[in-house]
């Protein structure tokens, strides 16, 4: 192939971490053609460290901390800016399996003709293990061999861990949306992905290795269905407030009604934390009025 493929990888105060995903980005046996790193720190570590790469690399330091949505935001735009065909997304704490991923992928969207494919995301330490669950309906699958013996699951995919778009993909669907920082990009990203029409999935012959994040999806009537409970606070904070903009959204508003039972169970029945409910609402309706602010007061009114 002679199209041009450019990989963006976000980074933020991981330079081990990023050392070992660069070490596998650049080392496949179909070659990235340019290597884009985004550094929400601005660390003379990272720089030289994308300085030393063998292929060719454009370092953005950015010194305010733009998140993953703003740091793939900015990163996409500028390979679209040097004519990238292919833009192959990466973040810093995950890395591909080896160094047929980008080759697998690639020739896996020519065959179905794909605007965008993912690899499997699979837990680093158990790669027979999902690193998140995937639901189909109301399954919920956590290992790769409950995804069927396909080489393509269309309609799914997980980003922005290894997920490849063609550049007319990214122009039809647009960029993360910045306001959103943390959490709930790749569900943005994937809900305009599905009311674009155009065609997408996940090759199930190419794995991305990522910490295992399952942890936060705690299942609640018997395993039939689950929440998204964050232990950090901070996440929570950007998951909830996120989900209360996404939700009501075109393609989303179908969710709300099995949203409020399913964490009003958890909230009331199986935590039995109704300021957990309550918080729960609160940042909900932060979202739902689109009010991005960091570090949004209980009364509105500001930041802390």
């Amino acid at each position: 192939m002679t199209d041009l493929v450019c990989a963006v990888v976000v980074t933020h105060r991981r330079v081990d971490e990023l050392a070992k995903s660069l070490g596998v980005l650049t080392t496949q046996t179909r070659m990235v053609d340019h290597l884009i790193v985004v550094d929400n720190d601005n660390d003379d570590q990272v720089r030289d460290l994308v300085a030393g790469q063998p292929v060719p690399t454009t370092y953005l330091g950015s010194h305010r901390n733009l998140g993953g949505a703003g740091g793939f935001a900015l990163g996409m735009l500028h390979a679209l800016s040097l004519g990238a065909d292919w833009v192959w997304l990466a973040d810093d704490d995950g890395r591909p399996m080896d160094g047929d991923v980008l080759a697998t992928l690639l020739a896996c969207a020519q065959r179905h003709g794909l605007a965008e494919v993912s690899p499997m995301v699979c837990d680093i330490d158990h790669p027979d293990r999902l690193a998140f669950p995937v639901r189909q309906g109301l399954v919920w699958h956590r290992h790769t061999a409950e995804l069927g013996s396909e080489d393509l699951l269309p309609g799914y995919a997980s980003l922005f861990n290894g997920a490849l778009f063609r550049a007319e993909a990214l122009m039809a669907v647009g960029i993360p949306d910045i306001r959103l920082f943390i959490r709930g990009d790749e569900v943005d990203m994937h809900r305009r992905l599905v009311l674009s029409g155009l065609p997408f999935g996940t090759c199930l012959a190419a794995t991305y290795l990522h910490p295992y994040g399952s942890d936060e999806f705690k299942p609640i009537l018997g395993g039939k269905m689950h929440t998204q409970y964050p232990d950090d606070p901070t996440k929570r904070y950007f998951t909830y407030r996120n989900r209360g903009y996404l939700q009501a959204q075109r393609g989303m508003r179908k969710l709300v009604p099995q949203e409020w039972v399913r964490f009003g169970w958890f909230f009331l029945v199986q935590r039995r934390d109704p300021k957990g409910f309550a918080e729960w609402i609160r940042l909900r309706r932060l979202g739902r009025h689109e009010r991005f602010v960091r570090g949004e007061r209980s009364d509105g009114k500001g930041t802390r």
